[in-house]
């Protein structure tokens, strides 16, 4: 495979930062596995799927002229290679088997990693809460402490802490790989929850996978519900995931899984890594949940936020010795300095484990399919790239950069993909840093896809700043497929992001109040026509061009009306805001249900087809006339962006053959006027083809 620094000649300057990173990385994971060099680089490789960076092979047929090794041979070598680093890998990443609290054949036994600590107690229910001798932890070395407990002295449900004492003073603290957290309703006290119930859950369905073409449905489990309240796992199984089969998406992407002490954060500010948010429901709920949408062809991935700690010391990680750098940065380098958080140091190894135990922990817990990395960007710069314009390919190997983090993202990668080879991991970066989603064996970090943030910034800008008169079809054709060659992307018009407080999502920013009162069939508006045909269009042609796959958040594929505002003092800790309204989109006589029925028109379109499985190719960008056309498989895209004119027999040069008219914007069932005969059939006449294309509309033809 060649080297990103062969494939983008403006690396070539770089060649010896990216060579020498991948070393770096291989050299962590010797350090980490006991592998030597050799046998890490050639592992590695065979994961990738690839030839090792000392041109050995690794796995798969042998090239001519590669030396005379034989298929066979190949065929053994890539087999010890995979024994290799597959018992490396279990052996470096089981830290949550071994810390935390865990019933074995003796009864209970709990270990703690606490090197500054002089005295740990467990305390809890089982004990009315006392420190005595009979529940001190005792010392192991290495800073590790344990103690082991009948299995008659802990039930089920019952509630517990540890108080670690150190020089100078001790807390009550939540041990660390604590796997359930509840939270007090009256003194909003969390504590450690014993968690074994009689009968475990059993899984029915086998995991899921989206290929190489996922379609996102991003949700939030709290407001997945109607209802003024935080929902629950229960409440989604059976009201939302249905909708997300119908709509055609293949991975359910969740927020907020981690436990988190504020419920605003929005998932974000997580203080137990290891511990599914009580708020939603029990483990066994959300295990069937993850069950059901695999038996209906939904992979599940995770939103995982190893980007930082919250920086609370009761809940959280913080000062969790009395030390303030176990887990994260000596001095102002451990504290994030927009967030308010903590931030891991990923130099070092007891971190690793932590959060590569952690990958592992919910892909096997929960048989998860993936993780969307949250806050890589602040992961890998050390001033986390607040207020950097990223134009200089210089910024991503300089000293800016904490290759320690970079490091453990390409070994959480390699962990990841050796646990399920198909699994999916997605970076969520500003930054564009090259490499970040090339394979690990090219010189790369090994994500699968980048997330397109840009694309989203940009719809943002030209709804804001310009009239649609004044959009440019090359601009937008520009925008929305600049992408590196060497990696795959996941585009989307707007996530979560874009609909939080301080900002609107796409339908709001088009429409505004007129929502409040023009949104039924009934009413004409013609602000609300415009925003209708325009919120379809920047959807289709974010859709079409994606480089490699499409995301939603959930209740934007419906135009959800207003901002997500979660409860806070400031609302009066109201839920009105943090909801999603099912029934606009499900109510016949509102245009919201329009929406959605072309959502999962043109998912369905774009999946079924494998449309995204090749380039898309641009055949006009019509600046004056606003139209924008382009190839991709076998289907031409069309759009009129002008607000006012129609054309009649507009013509460009397009593949031979017959083409039917598989989708348009303006179909009556899509709150569209009909301007269109749906099924219609053109046929490409001298490498020409002729359509009309109604202003402000966009169609689909299919080649027969």
């Amino acid at each position: 495979m060649q080297k990103i620094y062969e494939t983008d000649p403006w690396l070539e300057p770089w060649k010896d930062a990216i060579d020498a990173r991948h070393e770096r990385i291989l050299a962590d994971l010797n350090k980490l596995t006991g592998m030597t060099g050799d046998d890490a680089d050639a592992a590695v490789s065979f994961a990738s799927g690839g030839r090792n960076t000392r041109g050995s092979i690794a796995g798969g047929q042998s090239p001519e002229g590669d030396g005379g090794v034989s298929p066979k041979d190949e065929l053994r070598q890539g087999q010890n290679c995979r024994l290799r680093l597959g018992s490396a890998l279990v052996k470096a990443v089981n830290n949550h088997l071994y810390y935390g609290l865990h019933k074995d054949a003796e009864g209970w036994v709990l270990r703690e990693w606490a090197p500054n600590a002089t005295r740990i107690y467990l305390i809890g229910d089982f004990n009315n809460w006392k420190r005595t001798a009979a529940w001190a932890l005792s010392p192991l070395g290495d800073g590790n402490w344990e103690i082991r407990v009948p299995a008659m002295f802990l039930r089920h449900g019952e509630l517990y802490k540890l108080f670690i004492e150190w020089p100078g003073g001790g807390a009550e603290r939540l041990p660390a790989y604590v796997t359930r957290v509840v939270q007090d309703p009256d003194t909003k006290v969390f504590a450690a929850q014993v968690w074994a119930p009689d009968k475990p859950y059993v899984w029915k369905n086998p995991e899921a996978t989206a290929g190489r073409t996922p379609f996102i449905y991003e949700c939030h489990i709290g407001m997945a519900t109607e209802q003024e309240k935080v929902g629950t796992f229960e409440e989604f199984r059976k009201n939302v995931l249905p909708r997300v089969k119908k709509l055609g998406y293949n991975v359910l992407q969740i927020m907020a899984l981690q436990e988190h002490p504020y419920y605003g954060s929005f998932g974000y500010q997580v203080s137990n890594f290891f511990a599914l948010s009580s708020r939603f429901g029990t483990p066994e709920e959300f295990k069937k949940l993850v069950d059901e949408a695999h038996g209906m062809g939904i992979a599940v991935i995770m939103d995982i936020v190893h980007s930082h700690s919250v920086s609370n010391e009761d809940e959280g990680l913080g000062r969790f010795d009395g030390r303030e750098d176990l887990y994260f940065y000596k001095g102002d380098a451990g504290h994030h300095p927009a967030w308010g958080s903590r931030c891991f140091d990923y130099g070092k190894d007891e971190v690793k484990y932590f959060l590569l135990s952690n990958c592992k922990f919910w892909m096997e817990e929960y048989h998860l399919d993936g993780f969307r990395f949250d806050g890589v960007t602040s992961m890998l710069y050390w001033d986390h790239g607040l207020g950097t314009d990223f134009g200089d390919y210089s910024l991503y190997f300089g000293p800016g950069v904490d290759e320690n983090a970079v490091s453990y993202l390409a070994l959480a990668n390699i962990l990841i993909h050796s646990i399920k080879p198909d699994a999916i991991t997605i970076a969520e970066d500003v930054s564009g840093m090259a490499g970040l989603a090339a394979p690990f064996e090219a010189g790369g970090v090994g994500f699968d896809f980048r997330m397109a943030m840009g694309v989203a910034d940009h719809w943002i800008k030209w709804i804001k700043e310009k009239g649609d008169e004044q959009w440019s079809p090359g601009e937008i054709w520009f925008e929305l497929t600049r992408k590196r060659v060497d990696e795959k992307v996941v585009s989307y018009a707007e996530c979560h992001d874009q609909a939080l407080v301080g900002d609107k999502t796409i339908i709001f920013r088009l429409i505004d109040k007129e929502m409040y009162w023009s949104m039924d069939k009934a009413s004409s508006n013609l602000l609300v026509d415009r925003g209708i045909a325009l919120h379809k269009m920047i959807r289709l042609v974010t859709a079409a061009t994606a480089g490699d796959g499409y995301l939603t958040f959930m209740g934007n594929e419906f135009g959800h009306p207003e901002w997500i505002d979660f409860p806070r003092e400031g609302n009066g800790w109201s839920y009105k805001y943090a909801r999603r309204q099912w029934s606009l989109a499900d109510n016949g006589l509102l245009r919201y249900g329009g929406l959605q029925e072309f959502d999962a028109a043109m998912v369905h379109l774009l999946r079924d087809g494998d449309v995204l499985s090749e380039a898309p190719v641009l055949l006009r960008a019509d600046e004056e006339k606003k139209i924008l056309v382009f190839l991709r498989k076998n289907c031409i895209f069309a759009f009129n962006f002008n607000p006012v004119d129609s054309y009649e027999n507009y013509g460009f040069a397009a593949p031979g053959g017959d083409y039917v008219l598989a989708l348009d914007t303006d179909e009556p069932r899509f709150g569209g006027f009909a301007r269109l005969k749906s099924g219609e059939r053109h046929t490409v006449v001298e490498g020409e083809l002729r359509l009309y294309l109604p202003a402000r509309c966009a169609l689909v033809l299919r080649q027969d």
